[in-house]
């Protein structure tokens, strides 16, 4: 009994000592509800903030840097900032198909040095897109519909001219769009290079070096032909530093009587051979005029169907001259009786390894985009000016083209070394 007293004694004095305690942090340690309204409430439990979440595409002609810009705009936002990023397959229709693969860190892997795009492309116009009874549809909305479903925050494209008016057109639905120049032919407006363009001067001008002995060894004339649509920065430049004789581009109409006596001259000064740079685009002075009025009638077409009727006009001339090159080389054996040689590079331009100046301009511009969405600046394409990265706005820049100044120093550098520019 007694033993069973003292534990009840003892958990008695136990229970005061609680009792005790709780007193004190009651009123001693805990404030008052009124001293408790005068301090700054606790904070809230908050939802984490959701993590951005990017889509990209790459639209257009393929050249080479397109896996550099993707793995850069990738770095940056999956490694840098945490953000996701899913690329859309070949193009605008990757989109409007929702076919799409996520880029995480182990997708951007190798990617650097591969050429072309691993995503794949495509040359539609969501605007118009051709149906299986020969008429054409808008699918603009389902690109909508696709970035909706993905909750994306922006969509990066990378492209040309063509990408360019597509992507205005979907920053008019309301899209957060930012661009980055790519093609090999260097003619967006607004930026001093694009991604693709220095790889594919390395191959014409390569070409030309290989050109030159065997031109020599034959006593010929060999026309090499190179890409850049209606602008003629490629085969300028590399006909520059391929020491070409003769340099034929869209914007200088040549006459080919010219061309003929600037390479008989050579001859008569003891040279058998001539290296002739001709641009796809490159015109004698009589289609150069036709070729402007049909761009003047399209240009001021007042409705549908005046339209409609300009670029059937165009297309149908654009087809007329199909084997131009093979023509000039055809007039300048006439003219000097010389046996001359046609090579067209054609789309070895665009492929291969793409250069160290094209990886690190497509790393430059692709993080800088990331910079751009970042700061919620949308609606831009991140163009290359003296070794800066400027936001220029995509509605400008579709409304036009960077095509050679007569005046510029290429040109004149050209003209200095004694090259024949056919005028």
């Amino acid at each position: 009994m007694e033993e069973a007293r003292g534990r009840s004694e003892g958990a008695h004095r136990r229970d005061g000592a609680r009792r005790a305690c709780r007193r004190k942090f009651t009123t001693a340690g805990l404030p008052s509800v009124a001293q408790s309204a005068n301090l700054p409430p606790f904070p809230m439990a908050t939802t984490k903030a959701r993590t951005k979440r990017i889509g990209i595409l790459t639209a257009g002609g393929d050249s080479p840097g397109l896996n550099a810009a993707i793995r850069a705009v990738g770095k940056a936002a999956v490694g840098e900032y945490g953000w996701e990023l899913i690329g859309f397959r070949d193009g605008f229709l990757g989109m409007i198909e929702d076919r799409w693969v996520n880029l995480d860190k182990r997708g951007l892997a190798g990617m650097l040095t591969l050429g072309g795009t691993v995503l794949g492309t495509s040359r539609d116009k969501p605007h118009r897109m051709p149906q299986e009874d020969g008429t054409t549809r808008d699918l603009t909305g389902e690109i909508v519909k696709t970035y909706r479903r993905h909750k994306l925050d922006a969509l990066v494209c990378l492209g040309g001219g063509g990408t360019h008016k597509n992507a205005a057109r979907l920053i008019e639905k309301g899209l957060n769009i930012v661009t980055l120049p790519k093609t090999i032919d260097n003619d967006i407006a607004f930026t001093e290079d694009t991604i693709g363009f220095d790889t594919a001067l390395g191959i014409a001008t390569e070409t030309l070096d290989r050109l030159h002995s065997t031109a020599h060894s034959h006593h010929r004339i060999i026309i090499a032909e190179i890409m850049g649509h209606r602008a003629g920065w490629l085969a300028l430049g590399a006909g520059i530093a391929g020491g070409a004789d003769v340099i034929l581009i869209p914007e200088i109409p040549y006459d080919v009587e010219k061309v003929a006596a600037a390479i008989r001259r050579r001859s008569e000064h003891g040279s058998n051979f001539s290296i002739v740079a001709v641009a796809e685009g490159a015109l004698p002075a009589s289609d150069a005029q036709e070729l402007e009025l049909l761009l003047r009638r399209r240009d001021r077409a007042r409705n549908d169907t005046e339209k409609k009727e300009a670029k059937q006009a165009l297309a149908a001339w654009d087809k007329a001259r199909a084997g131009h090159t093979m023509r000039l080389a055809k007039l300048l054996e006439d003219l000097t009786n010389l046996e001359a040689r046609v090579t067209i590079l054609g789309y070895v331009q665009r492929g291969g390894t793409p250069s160290c100046h094209d990886r690190l301009l497509a790393t430059r511009l692709g993080t800088a985009a990331v910079e751009l969405i970042r700061q919620g600046k949308f609606g831009h394409m991140v163009a290359a000016r003296d070794d800066k990265c400027v936001p220029v706005p995509i509605a400008k820049v579709a409304k036009g083209i960077k095509i050679v100044p007569t005046d510029h120093w290429w040109v004149e550098s050209a003209r200095r070394v004694g090259t024949c520019l056919g005028d």
